[in-house]
């Protein structure tokens, strides 16, 4: 890391730190005169990137940050407000546009495939151009259309490639960087229709593995959705009563080891024991479907690591590559919460991506490792109502001077936070057919910070919808300063492509 960075990372922490002392005029000028100076001193880096690390905090929206921002300082008991989470402290930043080439409002499939291949596509759509739209059976349709990706890349540089996710691995944004599919909901050979088998269309999860015997630089998959790897004969290792997915009799993660001789975990002790210096290829699937939320994963029977700690273990093993690495690491169980109506969750989430972002930023040199932490698309939560300095996020709207909760024209209380769609409130969870929406619920005495409490929703539906407005894009290291103002979400693709020299 650079010594004007760290002088840069220095003033914005000694900014947050002064939110424990009282407020006046002085500090609003000195907090103004320090980033200003932080500011100046910025120098852009112009050094090619050995290295790249891409983080996608998936549903992670502007008001995501803000939340999520206050909700981890307030966990740590210091003002919420004037917290910062660590990717907040990258010193360049640039706003994203997030729509695809036939959604004002996205799904994760074409926004993903716009960020790693620096073309916009249509929804559902996993890195193939617009000229294909969603459920094309023509295999031969699909082969003209594929785009590269900047894993695939990479990897025909030479470099080390590695995905992380907190969602399956065959889950829309981790399957954009390896996979080209008209439908990202064909992860496995079940899911595809007759029409695309007869044309020779193969599915995400047998697509990685054919990347894997046509390349082996791919060295680190970590996340879940092992259940799409096993077939349907073969009984999960963790939940004896699941079983798998596939219905063509292959076993991928038995593939996987005969292509790479690879190593293959689970579980958190599997994968504490392993050792990056000796490992050439790790798969850990450490769930059915997706991994547990930050919040749960304590009581996760088989133990899962966290994202700091897959991301760490990746970053060990790819950096044994002299020439260098491309990682992607996704937060997806934001999205996930947001779309539960669930803030708790939400916010939780965005705290582990910024606690693996700092655990990132500690441990590589941005003088030749760029960072990227942005998101592929938003959401509609919304922070709302005029609450009190220092007023619990998840809680109910407490204006200034005031002690009770302020009441609406019905005379309830309202949260701070909120969904402009989804399922509405429900204490312990929504049975579909109930629908518990909207105002329908007094929450005087409903403890709304509890990890389980569901946010009131305007629009009654039966899963919250993504939002539509930009996205935040943070930066630091080669090529950082390169992302400024307001772009084309497909504009990452080639500050990417440019820092590893590609082009």
């Amino acid at each position: 890391m650079t010594n004007i960075i760290r002088l840069f990372i220095f003033i914005v922490f000694t900014i947050s730190a002064l939110s424990a002392i009282a407020e006046d005029q002085s500090t609003w000028i000195n907090d103004g005169k320090a980033a200003l100076n932080a500011a100046k001193q910025l120098q852009p880096n112009n050094n090619k990137a050995k290295n790249v690390i891409l983080f996608i905090g998936d549903g992670m929206g502007i008001s995501t940050i803000t939340g999520s921002r206050i909700f981890e300082g307030q966990q740590r008991g210091v003002d919420g407000e004037r917290n910062q989470l660590s990717f907040e402290k990258l010193p360049y930043l640039a706003l994203s546009k997030t729509y695809s080439a036939n959604q004002q409002t996205p799904d994760s499939a074409p926004t993903m495939s716009a960020i790693i291949t620096g073309v916009k596509t249509n929804d559902s759509v996993l890195s193939l151009n617009q000229s294909v739209m969603r459920d094309e059976t023509n295999n031969a349709i699909i082969q003209a259309n594929k785009v590269q990706t900047i894993l695939e890349q990479a990897e025909a540089h030479g470099l080390a490639t590695g995905i992380v996710s907190t969602a399956r691995i065959t889950h829309a944004t981790p399957a954009a960087t390896y996979a080209h599919i008209p439908n990202r909901d064909w992860e496995n050979n079940a899911e595809l229709p007759v029409k695309a088998v007869a044309t020779g269309v193969k599915d995400i999860a047998a697509q990685l593995i054919d990347h894997l015997a046509r390349n082996k630089s791919l060295k680190v998959i970590l996340g879940g959705g092992r259940q799409h790897l096993m077939p349907n004969t073969q009984s999960d290792p963790e939940y004896p009563k699941k079983m798998g997915k596939r219905t063509d009799n292959r076993d991928l993660v038995a593939e996987f080891k005969s292509v790479t001789h690879g190593e293959y975990v689970w579980n958190k002790q599997q994968f504490d024991a392993i050792n990056p210096k000796t490992t050439t290829h790790l798969l850990g699937l450490f769930e059915p479907s997706h991994l547990q939320y930050e919040h749960d994963r304590p009581k996760d029977q088989a133990g899962e690591p966290s994202l700091t700690e897959m991301t760490s273990k990746a970053i060990d093993i790819l950096k044994q590559n002299n020439k260098g690495y491309f990682l992607m690491v996704e937060a997806g169980r934001i999205d996930h919460a947001s779309h539960a109506g669930n803030a708790y969750r939400t916010f939780a989430e965005t705290t582990a991506l910024s606690d693996a972002v700092k655990m990132v930023m500690d441990k590589v040199d941005l003088q030749d490792t760029l960072i990227i932490v942005t998101a592929d698309h938003s959401h509609t939560l919304t922070i709302s109502g005029y609450p009190k300095r220092g007023n619990p996020i998840l809680g109910k709207v407490i204006e200034p001077g005031e002690s009770k909760p302020t009441l609406t024209m019905d005379n309830k209380p309202y949260t701070t936070v909120g969904f402009a769609n989804g399922l509405g409130y429900a204490e312990h969870g929504v049975d579909e057919n109930v629908a518990h929406v909207g105002r329908n619920v007094d929450m005087t005495n409903v403890d709304t910070t509890n990890p389980d409490f569901h946010q009131e929703a305007l629009v009654p539906l039966h899963n919250e919808t993504h939002g539509g407005e930009d996205v935040a894009i943070f930066a630091g290291g080669p090529n950082a300063h390169l992302f400024h103002g307001v772009q084309e979400q497909s504009y990452i693709y080639y500050v990417m492509e440019d820092a590893l020299g590609f082009n």
